[in-house]
């Protein structure tokens, strides 16, 4: 057999025009439009890459952006009071500092800073805290995870009572994507550098995340046939027959992989656009949170 491609661009482009629609809705109404701001600490170039597709991707919808960047040696308390800052600022409607953030700067302050209806990253510790509790909601779901969830859906995923893995354990992913996968009633597996007879766990998996940054390392043999997977990594690999010297991949083996999946994500063009997709989709809910207070 042959796996599925999940088209993520297609569905993520989806979700666009429907926040793009509902903007333009707000703007007939009297309404603001949203606003975005984006807080950059150094001068990573991946964190400069993400920000700026970012800020395109807000201009596209209506979205208003505000960039703020900070230099290197940023000190906690300057970094906080700018959160401060944009918390009371009405034409803010959500904060997202770009993570990772330089090493001597203490990340979950700056996070805790970030007013709760403005996490539109969903970071803060009270929203990850509510998302792991039963009955409990909370008021913005990370960005890749709930993209993950969706792509699950689409690609026709029975989650509740399925067999789900989740291949890493980060808080940017791998942790916030188990929960909401037990939210959906699956019986969820979290494996990580030390879970025992790693290959024979995936193979039971209906549904397999794979986030765990190893470039090609689920091979064809760890598959179920017809599972779904989602591939959120994505590595860079030596290829000297490659314009820039090196390809981009995922954390699964695309190739022999799509052989035996039932549907699979691509790498690159896989998770990523639905990660800017959410992102838009949770600032306009914080504009409406916002018309609500």
């Amino acid at each position: 057999m042959s796996a599925t491609i999940i088209d993520s661009k297609k569905i993520g482009q989806e979700i666009r025009d429907e926040v793009k629609t509902a903007v333009d809705k707000r703007l007939e109404r009297g309404l603001s439009a949203p606003g975005l701001a984006t807080v950059l600490v150094g001068e990573n170039p991946a964190s400069k890459v993400y920000v700026r597709n970012k800020q395109k991707a807000c201009a596209e919808v209506g979205i208003i952006s505000f960039g703020h960047h900070l230099p290197e040696d940023a000190t906690q308390e300057e970094v906080e009071a700018l959160v401060r800052q944009l918390n009371a600022d009405p034409a803010v409607n959500g904060i997202l500092v770009q993570l990772p953030l330089p090493r001597h700067l203490d990340e979950e302050k700056v996070l805790t800073a970030i007013d709760l209806n403005k996490d539109v990253d969903g970071f803060h510790p009270i929203n990850i805290g509510r998302l792991a509790q039963k009955g409990r909601e909370p008021v913005f779901v990370p960005c890749t995870p709930a993209g993950s969830i969706v792509l699950l859906e689409r690609a026709g995923a029975k989650l509740s009572g399925a067999n789900a893995v989740v291949l890493g354990r980060s808080n940017i992913v791998g942790m916030p994507v188990a929960l909401l996968l037990v939210k959906a009633n699956a019986t969820v597996t979290i494996c990580h550098s030390r879970t025992r007879d790693l290959p024979a766990v995936v193979r039971e998996a209906d549904v397999l995340v794979a986030a765990i940054g190893q470039p090609e390392f689920v091979k064809k043999d760890w598959v179920k046939p017809g599972a779904i997977i989602i591939d959120v990594g994505i590595n860079q690999v030596e290829d000297p027959s490659a314009q820039k010297g090196y390809r981009l991949v995922g954390d699964v083996a695309f190739d022999e992989v799509s052989e035996v999946a039932g549907a699979i994500t691509p790498v690159p063009g896989g998770v990523g656009p639905m990660t800017i997709a959410m992102l838009l989709k949770n600032t306009l809910r914080a504009a409406e949170l916002a018309d609500q207070a």
